[in-house]
């Protein structure tokens, strides 16, 4: 007979596990099933470890570029690709353990395995070669299966020349030459990586700039960043054909309406994902699916199968871990009997972990124009900052776009060294639904790179001191 459960969750990434710690504290008998280590692409080889490699790649440039102006001299510099590597998937592992830590102290029962659904309330799990060895039973079922690499003809990923960024970030070998496919964030972040350790990288984005749903100013100041360390970046640009040539990789892109042959020893394909819907029993329990994701109401996550919900990657985007984790603790307190607040997904921060870092929320000057709105904009830079100063960081800016009519914060962009940490005092604002005044009045600590936050509110208003 099935072990019986008030909530199963399929899937342990950052939605998954963080769905069941939720319910654990809320006194569900809960059950995880996840096929790989918990903590899901992110924790093993997408959000965690990337961090590692790209801190890495970080002190290396400053101690290779910028040494000498703290008083630093440096003579012999070198790095090991594979004690990089090894540190990446070690804080990964520790990670990894913390989460299977957390799972047992929240008294959360953990089956290793592959979970299909077979009723709305049952699944089987199966080992790697396809046996049954377990089933469980509940009252509620959460899908958070997450996503994958997206496949496209044009670029055949083999996972060796043709690789995708788990490949990218466990090579035995760093190459000499890399062409990264696609300029969001997975792409710029081992563009930056990789061209840093002195990998001569192309970078191919077939829209019109590189980090496309950025602001503009932003996408346009990385680039520049970018190509001053050396990375060429090709945009506009639709790459019609991708293939191995022996020890090499050929791409061929059409720019301008003329086709460019490219070569280099490794191809990294960043074009996007796709949910994981493929062999969940899904179609068959007749689950509502939409463009390759799970269909829910997200009022609560629920799918058009009562008693079935599902959260995070796999019913679309955004594609990040922290909206799966929202949405994984919403939905549990929905299933709980709670009332939480329903996820504003106009708040949602977005983080590109490159050097300069770029983390924006709301709406970009264009999209604040494009829905009507009159605006005032405030941009300060970095280089009028004296604490950028004092850490050698002065490349970037803050810009905030405020409502004219009400003074109401609309959108953020930063594009600096600490972009990703300093964007959730922004995110609080806007959640708050906060003015310029507020920002502006609020008290900031000096000196940080944070008081480029008020100043760039007070640029809007006339108000700002030190520009």
């Amino acid at each position: 007979m099935a072990n019986m459960y008030q909530l199963a969750v399929l899937g342990g990434g950052p939605g998954g596990y963080v769905a069941a710690i939720r319910a654990s504290q809320l006194g569900l008998k809960t059950v995880i099933i996840e096929k790989d280590n918990l903590g899901g692409i992110c924790l093993n080889w997408g959000c965690i470890p990337t961090k590692s490699l790209l801190k890495n790649a970080e002190i290396y440039d400053t101690m290779k570029n910028h040494s000498a102006d703290f008083g630093i001299s440096v003579k012999g510099l070198e790095f090991d690709f594979h004690s990089i590597i090894k540190r990446s998937r070690e804080i990964s592992d520790r990670i990894v353990r913390n989460v299977g830590i957390l799972v047992k102290k929240n008294k959360i029962t953990h089956i290793k395995g592959f979970g299909k659904l077979t009723s709305p309330d049952k699944i089987d799990i199966f080992d790697p070669d396809g046996n049954s060895i377990d089933s469980v039973t509940a009252d509620n079922i959460i899908i958070a299966t997450g996503a994958r690499h997206k496949d496209f003809s044009s670029i055949p990923v083999d996972h060796k020349m043709i690789i995708t960024s788990t490949e990218a970030m466990n090579l035995p070998e760093q190459p000499a030459e890399l062409i990264v496919i696609g300029a969001g964030a997975i792409g710029v972040e081992f563009a930056y990586f990789y061209a840093a350790l002195g990998t001569k990288v192309t970078l191919i984005e077939m829209m019109e700039s590189i980090l496309p749903i950025e602001d503009k100013e932003v996408s346009l100041t990385l680039e520049k960043s970018f190509k001053k360390r050396g990375i060429d970046i090709l945009t506009n640009a639709s790459v019609q054909k991708a293939e191995v040539q022996g020890n090499k990789v050929n791409v061929s892109v059409k720019v301008n309406g003329s086709v460019k042959e490219l070569t280099a020893d490794k191809i990294l394909s960043a074009v996007g994902v796709t949910g994981n819907i493929d062999g969940f029993g899904l179609e068959k329990l007749g689950i509502e699916l939409f463009k390759n994701h799970i269909k829910v109401n997200k009022s609560n996550y629920s799918t058009n199968i009562k008693g079935v919900f599902a959260i995070g990657d796999v019913i679309g985007p955004p594609w990040l871990a922290h909206v799966a984790s929202a949405e994984a603790i919403h939905c549990v307190e929905k299933i709980a009997g709670l009332n939480p607040a329903g996820i504003n997904y106009n708040n949602i921060p977005g983080c590109t972990y490159c050097q300069p870092q770029v983390a924006s929320i709301g709406l970009t000057e264009q999209k604040a124009k494009e829905a009507g709105y009159e605006i005032k904009i405030g941009k300060f830079p970095f280089m009028a900052n004296g604490k950028a100063f004092a850490i050698g960081e002065r490349d970037g800016f803050v810009k905030l776009i405020f409502d004219a009519k009400y003074d109401e914060l609309l959108g953020a962009h930063i594009i600096g060294s600490e972009a990703t940490e300093m964007i959730s005092e922004l995110a609080m604002a806007k959640s708050l639904e906060a003015t310029a005044e507020a920002i502006i009045k609020t008290v900031h600590a000096h000196p940080t790179l944070s008081e480029s936050v008020m100043e760039a509110a007070g640029v809007a208003y006339n108000e700002a001191i030190h520009i």
